[in-house]
C-alpha cells in the first residue's frame, strides 16, 4: 500500500492501530470509535481551512463498508467537500490495513460539517 489514496490530496489526516480496548464482544472495533477517530482527522483539517477554532455541527451520508479489526492500522483521509460563510464541509474517507500489511481497503466514509467559533464559542465568519 501506498500512503496515497486515489481522488484524496493529502494525507493521511490521522492514522492510527485499532486496539482491543475499543473492540466489542464479537471482536470488531466499535462504529463510535471509527467516528471518533474520523472527527478528530476532519476537525483538524477543518480549523485548518478556517484558520482557527471549529465545532462539529453535522454528519451526513456516513456509511459503514465493513468492520475494523482489533490490529488493523486504520487511516482517515480529508478533503474539502464546501466552505460556507461560517462552515467548512469536509469528506472523510477512512481505510484500514490488516498486520499482514496487505493492501488498504476502505471502511467508512462521510461527510462532516464544522463551524468556525470566535473566542466566545459563537459563528464567526471564514476569514
Amino acid at each position: 500500500m501506498t500512503d496515497q489514496v486515489p481522488n484524496v490530496p493529502d494525507g493521511p489526516h490521522l492514522r492510527t492501530i485499532a486496539m482491543p480496548r475499543d473492540a466489542n464482544a464479537s471482536g470488531a472495533i466499535f462504529g463510535g470509535w471509527t467516528l471518533s477517530q474520523m472527527d478528530l482527522a476532519g476537525g483538524t483539517f477543518a480549523a485548518h481551512q478556517a484558520k482557527g477554532r471549529v465545532a462539529t455541527v453535522s454528519i451526513e451520508a456516513m456509511r459503514f463498508l465493513r468492520p475494523v479489526d482489533v490490529g488493523d492500522e486504520v487511516s482517515c483521509y480529508c478533503s474539502l467537500e464546501h466552505q460556507g460563510g461560517t462552515s467548512v464541509a469536509v469528506k472523510i474517507e477512512t481505510w484500514a490495513r490488516d498486520r499482514t500489511g496487505r493492501d488498504a481497503e476502505k471502511v467508512t466514509e462521510g461527510v462532516f460539517t464544522y463551524v468556525a467559533l470566535d473566542e466566545d464559542g459563537e459563528p464567526r465568519e471564514l476569514r
